[in-house]
């Protein structure tokens, strides 16, 4: 993921390039994502609305908003790297912009940073989750246990997330928190806490490998892929235990089939002779 540089200039010129209207949607808490199709249709997705038709984006706009994105992450867009992926310099909201040859005509995808914490005793009360579910989060966070929250794209495991990680900061307040992400999602009150973002040239196995050396008490990834799953669950069981970690997944048991995936590949390999 691309590192963000803001400067007062390019905030200005992103803004006039995505005009008032998605200005404002970006500072209105109810919105989830913001969507430009390639045929210039935008959609906004709302809390408790769902996805609803916002009017028309020109192709000159969405263009100049891409590449003022990956002016700010110090990148490049062109026909020979079409995809921009990172955080707007307004409000740090993750956004990924694509140019042709991979579309017809410009297309981009903000999804809004969450701006409030809601907490499990929220979840409750709404009726989202029961007394005993949260009930059985807060034990597995005094026990300890790894806690992995799956779900499809949008779903809210990042939110979850969140509230878990407050319930561990009540908890056990004493504890240091290292927290890996692609882009900065996670919020996290703990005073003892680390936060590492990857990079083009340094993934999340990586960032892992690195965390290790941090002195973790506990292990939070924003978003656990193949390529670190290995290396999550090695540090896991290696006394770095009461970790939180999403993973895109439909069911929990199909996220402990990705997870265990890695593994499995690693102890089918050849070993040398």
């Amino acid at each position: 993921m691309n590192q963000l540089r803001s400067h007062p200039r390019l905030v200005r010129k992103l803004q006039e390039a995505l005009g008032d209207q998605l200005c404002v949607a970006l500072d209105d808490s109810t919105v989830v994502e913001i969507m430009l199709n390639p045929d210039g249709k935008l959609f906004i997705e709302r809390l408790g609305h769902g996805v609803a038709p916002a009017g028309e984006m020109s192709s000159a706009a969405a263009e100049m908003v891409i590449g003022t994105v990956a002016h700010a992450l110090q990148s490049e867009v062109d026909t020979e790297q079409p995809i921009v992926s990172g955080e707007l310099p307004i409000g740090g909201h993750r956004f990924e912009g694509l140019l042709p040859p991979v579309v017809s005509k410009p297309a981009f995808t903000i999804r809004r940073r969450a701006s409030r914490l809601i907490p499990l005793e929220d979840y409750v009360r709404s009726g989202v989750m029961s007394k005993q579910q949260a009930l059985t989060i807060r034990s597995a966070i005094s026990s300890r246990l790894n806690i992995i929250i799956s779900g499809g794209s949008g779903s809210g495991k990042t939110t979850l997330a969140n509230a878990v990680i407050n319930e561990i900061v009540k908890s056990a307040p004493d504890d240091r928190l290292v927290i890996l992400e692609d882009t900065a999602e996670i919020q996290c009150t703990a005073d003892n806490a680390v936060l590492l973002h990857t990079s083009d040239t340094v993934d999340m196995a990586r960032l892992l490998k690195s965390t290790m050396r941090l002195r973790p008490d506990r292990i939070v990834v924003g978003e656990v892929r193949d390529g670190a799953a290995l290396t999550l669950l090695t540090a896991w069981n290696t006394g770095h235990t009461g970790g939180v970690a999403t993973i895109h997944s439909n069911t929990a048991m199909s996220a402990l089939r990705r997870l265990a995936q890695p593994t499995a590949d690693t102890s089918q390999q050849p070993q040398p002779g």
